[in-house]
């Protein structure tokens, strides 16, 4: 038959309370601040990368308005090249028509030149942009990483001393 005296549990209980206490004066708050730590990180992150999401939304607007000053740009100069060939046909037909053919063309080529220019920039400033974003997740992931491996660290130290 089980027999259970009341020093034993007495004993059991002030053990127990000990247990309790000494946990709560060393363990509680490092385990508590780690968590904290770890939820300010990961709240940073989500904000970081709502920033990253907005930076591309605005970069999308700037290159939907590039493209269209360049499409203005480009049917203004279409149109002068035309107003400027139908002017010269006028004059004189055979040398207008050489005249318009050569004025076209080099409309034509300053344009393709000029868009040509514009993409390479706006390619440019995207992939600067694209980096520096890249770049500032990166870091942000690689310190996470080292502080959680600084935690595994120290728990298996203390996982060996008990």
């Amino acid at each position: 038959m089980l027999s259970v005296s009341l020093g034993t549990v007495i004993w059991t209980t002030i053990a127990f309370l000990i247990v309790v206490f000494i946990l709560a004066k060393f363990a509680w708050k490092p385990i508590l601040s780690s968590i904290k730590e770890r939820e300010d990180s990961i709240q940073e992150a989500l904000e970081d990368a709502e920033k990253a999401k907005e930076m591309m939304r605005e970069l999308k607007e700037d290159n939907e308005k590039l493209l269209q000053e360049a499409r203005l740009e480009r049917d203004e100069l279409l149109k002068s090249a035309r107003d400027t060939k139908d002017k010269i046909i006028s004059d004189s037909k055979e040398k207008a028509s050489e005249e318009g053919e050569k004025i076209i063309k080099s409309a034509k080529e300053a344009i393709n030149a000029e868009k040509s220019a514009a993409m390479a920039e706006l390619k440019n400033h995207v992939a600067a942009l694209s980096i520096e974003i890249a770049e500032k997740i990166l870091r942000q992931e690689l310190s996470k990483d080292a502080k959680q491996q600084e935690l595994i660290d120290d728990a298996i130290k203390n996982a060996k001393l008990n």
